[in-house]
């Protein structure tokens, strides 16, 4: 099963100092953190902050592409998550076909951004991450035995993650 979900904030890693977006479905129940690069966060912080670049970038560059040859993106999908890495698909619609376009979630999710496309999670991504080991953060005080990842970041405040800047 597939669940809508938004872009609730861009933030950094503070053990690795990667940017992640956070992902909330529509209620503000489930959160799904998905870790991209720096390039990537670039990208969705300028869209987010509704700060057109001087110079078309990559994903305003695909956009106007898709518009050109009046291709809609109709959706995109975060659908799996394999040995720590995230797969999307980004859902194309030209003259009545449906086209699948595998794609990292960072570039999906900027592509969506840009063209107000929906964001679909599958269940089963929620599901695995919630089975990752958190070992390697536990350094933060933050996490005991037990604890999953949703848990970890319900805790913890803006502060303790810092907020991306441009």
């Amino acid at each position: 099963m597939f669940i809508e979900m938004k872009i609730s904030r861009l933030i950094l890693d503070p053990v690795t100092n990667t940017p992640i977006i956070i992902l909330k479905d529509l209620e503000d129940e489930l959160t799904l953190p998905v870790w991209i690069g720096l390039l990537e966060a670039s990208a969705i912080a300028l869209e987010l902050e509704k700060e057109p670049p001087q110079r078309p970038m990559t994903h305003d560059l695909i956009k106007n592409i898709l518009s050109s040859l009046n291709v809609n993106v109709s959706k995109v999908e975060v659908t799996d998550l394999r040995e720590s890495t995230f797969y999307a698909l980004i859902y194309l619609n030209m003259d009545g076909k449906t086209f699948k376009i595998d794609a990292r979630p960072s570039d999906a999710i900027a592509i969506a951004l840009r063209t107000s496309a929906p964001i679909y999670v599958d269940e089963k991504v929620i599901i695995k991450l919630k089975k990752v080991n958190l070992e390697s953060i536990k350094d933060t005080d933050k996490v005991d035995e037990s604890a999953d990842l949703q848990d970890l970041l319900e805790e913890m405040s803006p502060e303790d993650f810092g907020k991306y800047k441009m």
